[in-house]
């Protein structure tokens, strides 16, 4: 199975909130693993998306006990580490998909690209080499090129 980290706001707009659940189904119905930081907003919306189609979303928490686990997750990690987790969260997956975010998806897309990984980038930080996109197709059909789903 492929694992895709999605990153982002913790607090979603409306936008932002239906962009992460709807890439949440369409990963959740390719079998692709969804790695996230497991809370609220971003996080929560592609979670939920990733299991109404019967898929895998990891949450790599913050906290020793998952109590700022988002209801959504299929496995909760529970590291103790604050946002030192972020790290986690981005190497544990091939691409990165950042949906909106402030400085904890900025401190994400800096592990990312210390990695070496690759970014799709959706109302998000301008980050050099970042995919740009404006709707969950083109992120499909970006996955679709770099082999991560057929």
């Amino acid at each position: 199975m492929k694992q895709v980290s999605v990153i982002g706001a913790s607090v979603a707009d409306e936008d932002l909130y239906s962009f992460a659940y709807r890439l949440g189904k369409e990963l959740g119905r390719r079998n692709v693993v969804v790695i996230n930081g497991g809370r609220s907003g971003v996080m929560e919306a592609v979670s939920r998306g990733v299991r109404e189609a019967g898929g895998i979303s990891v949450g790599i928490m913050t906290t020793y006990d998952g109590s700022d686990a988002n209801p959504y997750l299929s496995i909760k990690i529970n590291t103790g580490m604050g946002w030192n987790r972020n790290p986690i969260v981005v190497a544990s997956s091939e691409v990165v998909i950042a949906v909106g975010g402030a400085w904890g998806t900025l401190s994400e897309l800096a592990y990312a690209k210390i990695l070496n990984r690759k970014i799709i980038g959706y109302r998000t930080h301008e980050i050099e080499g970042m995919v740009r996109v404006h709707s969950v197709d083109e992120v499909l059909e970006v996955l679709r090129n770099w082999g991560i789903i057929d």
